[in-house]
């Protein structure tokens, strides 16, 4: 049996790429075409761009191949573990969000997962302490994801 991830979220286990690219048509085709050559699938997606550059942040179902394609391909990119949570209805991201303030973390960053199996709604979500976000979001009933949850 699967541990429960709301009781004990096991948040080294996801991963987030963020892959720095010249601000050019076709780079995010470039990266898409490479990952998915590797039978490696984006279930996160994120694009902040400037004048010159972008970074693209992904979550993928299988980060150590991911790492090897990137690598490969010559896309530099770093990695830093992410929260992803599943959301039973939209109202629900109040709670996220008033659990997160009262417990006095902030949130740098957050995105929508692609895809989830059975259509079920996450979220990718990055703070200032992620460990304790994960319980304290926990403790609030929101489901916290492993990485066996996101894999096909």
């Amino acid at each position: 049996m699967a541990p429960d991830t709301r009781s004990q979220p096991d948040l080294g286990a996801i991963r987030q790429f963020s892959i720095f690219v010249e601000n050019k048509v076709g780079r995010l085709n470039e990266l898409v075409q490479s990952l998915a050559g590797a039978d490696v699938h984006i279930v996160a997606l994120c694009l902040v761009d400037t004048t010159d550059s972008t970074i693209i942040r992904i979550v993928v179902d299988y980060p150590e191949q991911a790492e090897k394609v990137l690598a490969e391909h010559n896309f530099a990119h770093d990695d830093v573990p992410v929260m992803a949570i599943e959301l039973q209805s939209e109202s629900q991201l109040k709670d996220v969000t008033a659990a997160l303030l009262a417990a006095e973390i902030n949130i740098h960053y957050v995105y929508p997962f692609l895809f989830r199996p059975g259509g079920r709604r996450g979220l990718i979500v990055r703070t200032e302490a992620q460990e304790l976000a994960a319980s304290v979001l926990a403790r609030h009933g929101v489901t916290v994801l492993g990485r066996d949850d996101i894999a096909r």
